[in-house]
């Protein structure tokens, strides 16, 4: 066994769950808060990536992708909740099959309009070099990937644990009735977490676009990922969405490394025992998630 490559393997986990957590994190705070299971959540990630190709095609400027991606898909989110699933507040089965709807319907025209050819956003230009790590070279990349992922975590983690607004939505995940009785605007709450969701979910498709890339259909695996560490983490807090995707990043990148035939087992088995043994997550408060 070398451990050269297992400590290679290690790093590169940590930069595949630094991506998870911009994907969950978004998802297990609207979850929690807002009780909308946003399965479309995935597309979302899935059209950051092709606005960033497009964009970077256009202008060679990653920066500007990520803002255009950043700017663009909120937008479409906004639309999508305002317009649908706001109407379906507290009918979760209605939700989750206009989700399905939806996730199929960008799906399919994404298709239409990218085609369906696995296609990479180039790496950036100042992070296109690798380095000595472990007796091999590793990409700069996804050393960057680690940092970014930290860097919104710890900036998520002062937001939601040291301002205002942030102690108004974890007051809403606790109770959103009382939060609501004390006088709180919950549904501009509910529309700033759901921008906030999708935009970290269209920067992480942007980022995701260099690291693993992007084709057809891409946002029915990205889904299962997402929820896999909404549900080994806990739904509705930080702590759960970051630990859960470093787990989900390592369980998988082991799992394809070592046992590929059985990668699907190696990562959801897992999840399984979580759900049969710790229903709320590993690291929920251990309180019951409401349906």
């Amino acid at each position: 066994m070398n451990i050269n490559f297992i400590m290679l393997l290690f790093v590169n986990s940590i930069a595949y769950g630094s991506l998870l957590f911009l994907i969950a994190s978004g998802f297990s705070l609207i979850f929690g808060l807002m009780k909308i299971t946003n399965l479309t959540h995935a597309v979302f990630y899935m059209m950051g990536s092709y606005i960033g190709l497009t964009v970077v095609r256009a202008t060679g400027s990653f920066t500007l992708a990520c803002v255009a991606a950043a700017v663009i898909v909120p937008i479409i989110g906004l639309i999508v909740f305002k317009f649908f699933l706001f109407k379906l507040q507290g009918n979760q089965q209605a939700q989750v099959l206009l989700c399905l709807a939806f996730l199929f319907f960008f799906d399919d025209l994404l298709f239409v309009v990218f085609g369906g050819t696995p296609s990479r956003i180039p790496t950036p230009r100042l992070l296109a070099w690798s380095l000595p790590l472990f007796g091999m070279r590793f990409p700069v990349y996804r050393l960057f990937l680690i940092g970014v992922g930290a860097f919104i975590a710890a900036a998520l983690f002062l937001i939601v644990e040291k301002t205002k607004i942030g102690c108004l939505v974890r007051s809403g995940v606790d109770d959103d009735e009382i939060t609501t009785a004390m006088g709180v605007n919950i549904d501009r709450l509910f529309v700033l977490v759901y921008l906030a969701g999708t935009m970290l979910a269209a920067v992480g498709g942007v980022l995701g676009g260099v690291f693993i890339g992007m084709e057809p259909r891409m946002c029915f695996s990205i889904m299962p990922l997402a929820l896999a560490v909404v549900i080994i983490g806990g739904l509705g807090n930080l702590q759960g969405a970051f630990f859960g995707s470093i787990i989900v990043g390592l369980l998988d990148t082991f799992g394809r490394a070592y046992l590929p035939d059985f990668a699907y087992f190696t990562l959801f088995f897992p999840m399984a025992l979580v759900l049969a043994f710790k229903p709320n997550g590993l690291f929920s408060s251990g309180k019951a998630v409401e349906a």
